[in-house]
Protein backbone atom coordinates (compact mmCIF):
# COMPACT_ATOMS: atom_id res chain seq x y z
CA UNK A 1 0.00 0.00 0.00
CA UNK A 2 1.24 3.49 -0.55
CA UNK A 3 0.68 5.37 2.43
CA UNK A 4 0.14 8.98 0.67
CA UNK A 5 -2.95 7.74 -1.48
CA UNK A 6 -4.19 6.46 1.60
CA UNK A 7 -4.55 9.27 3.72
CA UNK A 8 -6.34 10.71 1.21
CA UNK A 9 -8.94 8.46 0.85
CA UNK A 10 -9.55 8.31 4.92
CA UNK A 11 -9.58 11.80 4.95
CA UNK A 12 -12.65 11.70 2.66
CA UNK A 13 -14.38 9.35 4.98
CA UNK A 14 -17.51 11.19 6.20
CA UNK A 15 -18.27 8.41 8.92
CA UNK A 16 -16.62 9.32 12.41
CA UNK A 17 -16.13 5.80 13.97
CA UNK A 18 -15.05 4.79 10.25
CA UNK A 19 -12.41 7.04 9.42
CA UNK A 20 -10.86 7.06 13.61
CA UNK A 21 -10.84 2.66 12.59
CA UNK A 22 -8.84 3.40 9.68
CA UNK A 23 -6.31 5.85 10.98
CA UNK A 24 -5.55 3.55 13.80
CA UNK A 25 -4.90 0.25 11.06
CA UNK A 26 -3.04 2.77 9.00
CA UNK A 27 -0.80 3.43 12.21
CA UNK A 28 -0.61 0.06 13.10
CA UNK A 29 0.56 -0.92 9.50
CA UNK A 30 2.81 1.81 9.19
CA UNK A 31 5.70 -0.64 8.19
CA UNK A 32 4.14 -1.98 5.71
CA UNK A 33 3.87 1.02 3.32
CA UNK A 34 5.80 2.63 0.57
CA UNK A 35 5.64 6.52 0.83
CA UNK A 36 5.46 8.14 -2.77
CA UNK A 37 7.48 11.53 -3.46
CA UNK A 38 4.44 13.21 -4.91
CA UNK A 39 1.03 12.93 -3.57
CA UNK A 40 -2.33 12.58 -5.42
CA UNK A 41 -3.41 15.55 -6.96
CA UNK A 42 -6.15 18.13 -5.39
CA UNK A 43 -9.43 17.58 -6.04
CA UNK A 44 -11.17 19.37 -8.11
CA UNK A 45 -12.95 21.33 -5.34
CA UNK A 46 -10.52 21.61 -2.13
CA UNK A 47 -13.41 22.75 -0.02
CA UNK A 48 -14.86 18.94 -0.02
CA UNK A 49 -12.58 18.37 2.10
CA UNK A 50 -12.68 16.63 5.09
CA UNK A 51 -15.57 14.05 4.71
CA UNK A 52 -17.93 14.78 7.52
CA UNK A 53 -20.88 13.54 8.74
CA UNK A 54 -24.46 15.57 8.92
CA UNK A 55 -23.51 16.37 12.39
CA UNK A 56 -22.94 18.58 13.91
CA UNK A 57 -24.15 21.38 13.03
CA UNK A 58 -21.59 24.19 12.52
CA UNK A 59 -21.07 27.46 13.46
CA UNK A 60 -19.13 30.06 13.66
CA UNK A 61 -17.11 30.00 16.80
CA UNK A 62 -18.70 32.79 18.43
CA UNK A 63 -22.17 31.34 18.04
CA UNK A 64 -21.45 27.98 20.29
CA UNK A 65 -23.24 28.02 22.96
CA UNK A 66 -20.85 28.31 26.48
CA UNK A 67 -21.94 25.66 29.38
CA UNK A 68 -21.12 24.86 32.70
CA UNK A 69 -19.38 22.02 33.56
CA UNK A 70 -21.44 22.02 36.80
CA UNK A 71 -24.36 20.76 35.11
CA UNK A 72 -24.39 17.14 33.46
CA UNK A 73 -25.54 18.95 30.14
CA UNK A 74 -22.65 21.30 30.30
CA UNK A 75 -20.07 18.48 30.66
CA UNK A 76 -21.36 16.47 28.05
CA UNK A 77 -20.95 19.38 25.86
CA UNK A 78 -17.61 20.44 26.99
CA UNK A 79 -16.93 16.32 26.17
CA UNK A 80 -18.33 16.61 22.83
CA UNK A 81 -15.88 20.26 21.92
CA UNK A 82 -13.23 18.12 22.71
CA UNK A 83 -14.02 15.28 20.45
CA UNK A 84 -14.47 17.27 17.94
CA UNK A 85 -11.24 18.95 18.60
CA UNK A 86 -10.07 15.45 18.32
CA UNK A 87 -11.99 14.41 15.00
CA UNK A 88 -10.70 17.76 13.58
CA UNK A 89 -6.98 16.84 14.35
CA UNK A 90 -7.26 13.33 12.53
CA UNK A 91 -7.82 15.19 9.44
CA UNK A 92 -5.46 18.06 9.80
CA UNK A 93 -2.75 15.08 10.86
CA UNK A 94 -3.69 13.16 7.19
CA UNK A 95 -4.44 16.34 5.17
CA UNK A 96 -0.26 16.85 6.53
CA UNK A 97 0.65 13.40 5.18
CA UNK A 98 -0.61 13.51 1.64
CA UNK A 99 -1.00 17.33 0.72
CA UNK A 100 2.66 17.89 1.17
CA UNK A 101 5.35 16.98 -1.89
CA UNK A 102 9.05 16.79 -0.85
CA UNK A 103 9.45 15.42 2.84
CA UNK A 104 11.52 13.22 4.59
CA UNK A 105 10.24 10.00 5.27
CA UNK A 106 10.02 10.46 8.79
CA UNK A 107 7.77 13.83 8.31
CA UNK A 108 4.94 11.28 6.89
CA UNK A 109 5.29 8.77 9.38
CA UNK A 110 4.84 11.46 11.79
CA UNK A 111 2.36 12.68 10.79
CA UNK A 112 0.54 9.10 10.50
CA UNK A 113 1.26 8.86 13.89
CA UNK A 114 -0.19 11.81 15.16
CA UNK A 115 -3.74 10.96 12.84
CA UNK A 116 -3.71 7.33 14.81
CA UNK A 117 -2.89 8.96 18.12
CA UNK A 118 -5.67 11.60 17.25
CA UNK A 119 -8.45 8.83 16.32
CA UNK A 120 -7.43 7.33 19.82
CA UNK A 121 -8.73 10.37 21.85
CA UNK A 122 -11.63 10.83 19.63
CA UNK A 123 -12.84 7.22 20.32
CA UNK A 124 -12.09 7.88 24.02
CA UNK A 125 -14.04 10.86 24.11
CA UNK A 126 -16.86 9.26 22.33
CA UNK A 127 -17.03 6.78 24.04
CA UNK A 128 -17.50 8.59 27.00
CA UNK A 129 -19.89 10.99 25.64
CA UNK A 130 -22.14 8.18 24.91
CA UNK A 131 -21.66 6.99 28.53
CA UNK A 132 -23.18 10.07 29.87
CA UNK A 133 -26.17 9.50 27.54
CA UNK A 134 -24.78 11.53 24.81
CA UNK A 135 -23.14 11.18 20.84
CA UNK A 136 -20.90 13.00 18.80
CA UNK A 137 -23.02 15.27 16.68
CA UNK A 138 -25.58 16.30 19.43
CA UNK A 139 -23.85 19.04 20.15
CA UNK A 140 -23.06 22.21 17.67
CA UNK A 141 -19.81 22.50 16.81
CA UNK A 142 -16.81 24.73 14.93
CA UNK A 143 -14.04 24.51 12.17
CA UNK A 144 -11.71 26.92 13.25
CA UNK A 145 -9.09 24.39 13.14
CA UNK A 146 -9.39 22.96 9.54
CA UNK A 147 -10.48 26.92 8.67
CA UNK A 148 -6.55 27.15 9.06
CA UNK A 149 -5.70 23.94 7.44
CA UNK A 150 -7.57 25.40 4.24
CA UNK A 151 -5.46 28.28 4.44
CA UNK A 152 -2.27 27.15 5.08
CA UNK A 153 -2.58 24.29 2.02
CA UNK A 154 -0.52 25.58 -0.38
CA UNK A 155 2.33 26.49 2.51
CA UNK A 156 3.71 23.52 4.38
CA UNK A 157 5.90 26.25 6.88
CA UNK A 158 2.85 28.00 7.27
CA UNK A 159 1.00 24.94 8.16
CA UNK A 160 3.70 23.41 10.23
CA UNK A 161 3.69 27.16 12.37
CA UNK A 162 -0.06 27.66 13.05
CA UNK A 163 -1.81 24.51 13.00
CA UNK A 164 0.14 22.07 15.17
CA UNK A 165 2.44 25.27 17.28
CA UNK A 166 -0.47 27.88 17.12
CA UNK A 167 -3.87 26.20 17.29
CA UNK A 168 -3.31 22.69 18.42
CA UNK A 169 -0.92 24.24 21.54
CA UNK A 170 -3.67 26.31 22.67
CA UNK A 171 -4.78 22.51 23.60
CA UNK A 172 -1.32 22.18 25.92
CA UNK A 173 -2.67 25.59 27.98
CA UNK A 174 -6.07 25.33 27.99
CA UNK A 175 -5.94 21.66 29.59
CA UNK A 176 -4.87 21.74 32.94
CA UNK A 177 -7.84 24.71 33.67
CA UNK A 178 -10.72 21.97 32.07
CA UNK A 179 -9.20 19.28 34.52
CA UNK A 180 -8.94 21.74 37.54
CA UNK A 181 -12.93 22.52 36.90
CA UNK A 182 -13.99 19.11 36.20
CA UNK A 183 -11.82 17.69 39.23
CA UNK A 184 -14.03 20.57 41.59
CA UNK A 185 -17.25 19.12 40.19
CA UNK A 186 -16.23 16.09 41.18
CA UNK A 187 -18.71 13.20 39.67
CA UNK A 188 -17.56 9.96 38.08
CA UNK A 189 -17.90 11.19 34.85
CA UNK A 190 -16.06 14.50 35.66
CA UNK A 191 -13.44 12.19 36.91
CA UNK A 192 -13.52 10.21 33.77
CA UNK A 193 -13.08 12.96 31.86
CA UNK A 194 -10.46 14.15 33.75
CA UNK A 195 -8.17 11.05 33.40
CA UNK A 196 -8.95 10.65 29.51
CA UNK A 197 -7.98 14.34 29.31
CA UNK A 198 -4.46 13.21 31.16
CA UNK A 199 -3.67 10.25 28.26
CA UNK A 200 -4.77 13.52 25.64
CA UNK A 201 -2.28 16.38 26.83
CA UNK A 202 0.64 13.69 27.31
CA UNK A 203 0.63 12.88 23.79
CA UNK A 204 -1.05 16.10 22.75
CA UNK A 205 2.71 17.86 23.92
CA UNK A 206 4.41 15.02 21.80
CA UNK A 207 2.06 16.08 18.63
CA UNK A 208 3.17 19.84 19.13
CA UNK A 209 7.19 18.91 19.20
CA UNK A 210 6.53 17.04 15.74
CA UNK A 211 5.25 20.50 14.62
CA UNK A 212 8.04 22.47 16.25
CA UNK A 213 10.52 20.11 15.29
CA UNK A 214 9.70 20.53 11.23
CA UNK A 215 8.91 24.04 11.38
CA UNK A 216 12.53 24.51 12.34
CA UNK A 217 13.77 21.89 10.12
CA UNK A 218 11.83 24.03 7.23
CA UNK A 219 12.83 27.19 8.31
CA UNK A 220 16.87 25.98 8.37
CA UNK A 221 16.20 24.38 4.82
CA UNK A 222 14.67 28.01 3.69
CA UNK A 223 17.78 30.31 5.60
CA UNK A 224 14.56 31.35 7.85
CA UNK A 225 14.32 32.62 11.05
CA UNK A 226 12.23 30.88 13.52
CA UNK A 227 11.39 33.43 15.56
CA UNK A 228 10.75 36.42 13.14
CA UNK A 229 9.42 34.22 10.26
CA UNK A 230 6.46 32.92 12.87
CA UNK A 231 5.85 36.83 13.35
CA UNK A 232 5.24 37.02 9.62
CA UNK A 233 3.45 34.00 9.10
CA UNK A 234 1.02 35.14 12.35
CA UNK A 235 0.34 38.54 9.93
CA UNK A 236 0.11 37.29 6.88
CA UNK A 237 -2.39 34.56 7.75
CA UNK A 238 -4.68 36.66 10.54
CA UNK A 239 -3.89 33.53 12.88
CA UNK A 240 -5.23 34.20 16.59
CA UNK A 241 -2.57 35.50 18.92
CA UNK A 242 -2.53 33.01 22.05
CA UNK A 243 -2.89 34.80 25.74
CA UNK A 244 -1.46 34.02 28.47
CA UNK A 245 -2.34 31.79 30.87
CA UNK A 246 0.17 29.25 29.39
CA UNK A 247 1.26 26.24 30.34
CA UNK A 248 5.42 26.86 30.38
CA UNK A 249 5.54 23.10 31.70
CA UNK A 250 4.31 21.14 28.32
CA UNK A 251 5.34 24.02 26.08
CA UNK A 252 9.01 23.73 27.00
CA UNK A 253 8.16 19.86 26.83
CA UNK A 254 7.04 20.35 23.56
CA UNK A 255 10.13 22.21 21.96
CA UNK A 256 9.22 26.14 22.72
CA UNK A 257 12.57 27.79 22.88
CA UNK A 258 12.93 30.62 25.00
CA UNK A 259 12.89 33.04 23.15
CA UNK A 260 9.70 32.20 21.18
CA UNK A 261 7.98 31.78 25.21
CA UNK A 262 8.85 35.43 26.03
CA UNK A 263 7.49 36.27 22.45
CA UNK A 264 4.09 34.85 23.20
CA UNK A 265 4.22 36.22 27.01
CA UNK A 266 5.46 39.82 25.51
CA UNK A 267 3.08 40.30 22.68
Amino acid sequence: MELRHHALQVLRLADPAQKAAQALDMLAAAATFSIAEQGPAEPADPHALPGRPARPVLLDHTAVPRRSPFTGAGRAALVHAIAHIEFNAINLALDAVWRFDGMPVAFYLDWLRVAGEEARHFTLLREHLRAMGRDYGDFPAHQGLWSMCEKTRHDVVARMALVPRTLEARGLDATPPIQDKLRRVGTPDALRAVAILDTILAEEVGHVAIGNRWYRWLCARDGLDPVEHYAVLVRAYEAPRPRPPFNTQARRAAGFSDAELDWLANG
